[in-house]
């Protein structure tokens, strides 16, 4: 009997103990990411008892809350739905939230653990709950010349624009865009009905495409990996110089790679890394990629950010590099190929590390959090994500990019800025056939930075299905992407 009462008495122990376990995990481990899981229809209510805090645009709301007579008490505004968008997100009660609605949802809601003292002040006051509200590093001028730009010729694409030495998001663009307002009212039926609309737009509308979506092969741009590998590696110097055939069939392949221009890179029977990289030869880049390990450029590629996890705060989709099997795969990958793919944002880290003499910074897109009582709760700071060349190689690389802007034959000149020194490289990439053989239309890129002496802006532009045979294989090539680049960063450097 007494055995029987030591099992019981000793189950009934170990059970509390698994049960006080559990309560801890939920109530103090698991308390956050419960609160934020996006099942969780009891955070949804009661987010909606409170005014939700704004996001803001150089002190301007661009989303933030209003009162209304129904259940929710507040309703979700938006200004500039549209351009604004792939920051934002959208805020729904029935479609759950995205962009910075979601990274951002604990601050905005007020219910983080950061803004305990600040709730239990409004509370001893009498004072009505209220969200954070969120300053974004966002410069509106910026942001509004590159969703024009985009617009203007209905391009599906994308742009984003870094301040170099600080990794601060001047601009994150992505067209077409959608108005997050037709997501945000209280009305479950119309949120759902304009929801469904929206999935099925053959546009895409609510695809990121600067952070995320299926990603591009970004071509020519990544020539810059490849040179900054090279050189890092002491494999090559600007003037270091290759053979120079109109064609290069690649080895254990049937393939055949040919440049851009289907003739040699320039006259002479040799070409120079600069002259690859001014005038976006292939044959160049491929020959010096296959001279070194054909592990070292999918190396520098990660060393810049392809493959790593990154949060803006909004999740970034990794950008890839593999590392290839064989020295046709090397070729074909080292002019941004094969199964090379990249976001407009891991392009302009290129770019912003090159121009910030080897360093990339971490990008960001929010620049402090506010108060109810408008106190800055929590400010960011620049934060170093890698240091992938040194201060020479990006000097080296960067003279060639700027050369590609200032030179007759470089394919970015269009990208200059008068009284100013800018960088610039242009891209192109393919994209194959389709089921029916006809060849698909081209990615297109621009990516470059300016002032070359004291950098305030990096820029990385996408435009897809935007060269090819609508284009004549040329000028949407350069042209398109270039302009766009150019007048973001006029709008960044005219203030």
């Amino acid at each position: 009997m007494n055995k029987q009462l030591k099992f019981i008495t000793r189950t009934v122990f170990g059970m509390f103990i698994l049960l006080f376990f559990a309560v801890t995990m939920i109530q103090f481990v698991n308390a956050d990411e419960l609160q934020a899981n996006s099942l969780n229809t009891r955070t949804i209510k009661n987010s909606y008892k409170i005014e939700r805090g704004s996001i803001l645009v150089d002190g301007d709301p661009i989303a933030y809350s209003t009162p209304t007579g129904d259940e929710y008490r507040f309703v979700r505004q938006y200004k500039d739905g549209s351009i604004y968008a792939p920051i934002t997100g959208y805020f729904s009660h029935s479609q759950g939230k995205t962009g910075l609605e979601s990274a951002m949802n604990q601050e905005l809601s007020g219910s983080g653990n950061a803004q305990f003292f600040t709730r239990l002040e409004r509370t001893l006051n009498g004072t009505s709950p209220q969200g954070s509200s969120v300053q974004t590093t966002i410069d509106p001028k910026a942001q509004k010349a590159a969703v024009e730009a985009l617009t203007s010729q209905n391009f599906e694409g994308a742009v984003v624009a870094l301040e170099p030495k600080t990794g601060k998001i001047l601009a994150l663009a992505s067209t077409p865009s959608y108005d997050p307002a037709v997501l945000a009212s209280n009305d479950d039926a119309e949120i759902i009905k304009n929801y469904r609309k929206l999935d099925a737009d053959p546009g895409k509308p609510m695809t990121n495409r600067a952070i995320a979506g299926d990603l591009y092969h970004p071509g020519s741009v990544y020539k810059l990996v490849v040179a900054a590998a090279a050189i890092e590696d002491g494999k090559a110097k600007p003037s270091s110089s290759f053979a120079n055939p109109a064609q290069l069939k690649l080895p254990q392949s049937s393939s055949v790679m040919q440049n851009a221009s289907r003739t040699t890179c320039g006259s002479g029977s040799k070409a120079t890394l600069e002259q690859a990289i001014v005038m976006s030869c292939n044959i160049p880049i491929a020959e010096l990629a296959m001279s070194m390990d054909k592990n070292k450029v999918p190396e520098m590629a990660r060393a810049f950010g392809y493959g790593q996890d990154l949060s803006i705060p909004i999740p970034v989709t990794p950008s890839v590099s593999p590392e290839p099997e064989d020295q046709a795969q090397t070729a074909l990958a080292s002019i941004g190929q094969l199964d090379v793919r990249a976001t407009p944002l891991q392009v302009a880290m290129v770019s912003a590390g090159i121009a910030n003499e080897g360093t990339v910074m971490k990008p960001h897109l929010v620049d402090s959090v506010i108060t109810p009582d408008l106190r800055v709760e929590s400010q960011y700071k620049p934060e170093e994500f890698s240091k992938p060349i040194s201060k020479e190689t990006a000097s080296a690389v960067a003279g060639m990019m700027e050369h590609g802007v200032n030179t007759q034959e470089g394919l970015a000149q269009k990208a200059g800025i008068p009284g100013v020194r800018v960088a610039g490289k242009t891209g192109t990439a393919e994209n194959g056939t389709s089921a029916d053989g006809a060849e698909l239309p081209y990615t297109i890129w621009f990516t470059g930075f300016a002032p070359v002496d004291d950098p305030k802006v990096a820029v990385a532009v996408v435009i897809a299905n935007g060269g090819g045979e609508a284009y004549g294989y040329e000028g949407g090539s350069f042209d398109l992407p270039t302009a766009v680049g150019k007048q973001v960063m006029e709008a960044v450097l005219s203030e």
